[in-house]
């Protein structure tokens, strides 16, 4: 997998990820349909050696336990970026925590911005679109149990194929081999 890129995200359950997903949408975002909600852990990290990075992950997700994130309220990274959305007002240090151990080794590099978990509900949308969220989103509240993660893979087409989910706690060490 020499030249390809790695992300990592927290899946958002169903019934509450179709929700965001329509919320998302009424705001004029054109990724809601395309990109399901999640948070990312790790974006778009080069990976060039593909063996050791998944073995790396894998490592983490088994010493990772369950954890509960609850969303509640809005904020933005504007003007920096045209982001609005979910603060996790439970689940946030652990997410930092995850992050921290996964943005090791073959996935180690530097940010252009300080790691800060949240769920994208408008992106790239007009000014009323972002305020628009901003508001109608300000009093949302939700929360669910994080049990795994998925890796992926940014593929020639421009899109992100899973490549594996993780479950946290579980999984047999496969990057142990016999003495030879």
């Amino acid at each position: 997998m020499t030249g390809s890129s790695v992300g990592i995200t927290l899946p958002i359950p169903e019934p509450l990820a179709g929700t965001l997903e329509l919320w998302r949408a009424s705001f004029g975002d054109p990724m809601a349909a395309v990109v399901p909600p999640h948070i990312t852990l790790i974006t778009t990290t080069p990976a060039t050696d593909w063996d050791r990075t998944i073995d790396h992950v894998r490592a983490v997700a088994r010493h990772q336990a369950p954890f509960t994130v609850r969303l509640r309220g809005t904020g933005s990274f504007r003007p920096v970026s045209p982001v609005v959305y979910l603060r996790l007002m439970e689940g946030f240090d652990e997410c930092v925590d995850l992050h921290a151990r996964l943005q090791a080794g073959p996935l180690e590099r530097e940010l252009d911005f300080p790691f800060h978990p949240h769920v994208t509900v408008a992106h790239d949308v007009s000014d009323a679109g972002m305020d628009a969220a901003l508001e109608e989103l300000g009093t949302f509240e939700a929360s669910f149990d994080v049990r795994s993660m998925g890796l992926y893979e940014h593929v020639p087409s421009g899109l992100w194929k899973l490549r594996e989910e993780l479950h946290f706690g579980q999984g047999a060490d496969t990057s142990q081999t016999a003495p030879g």
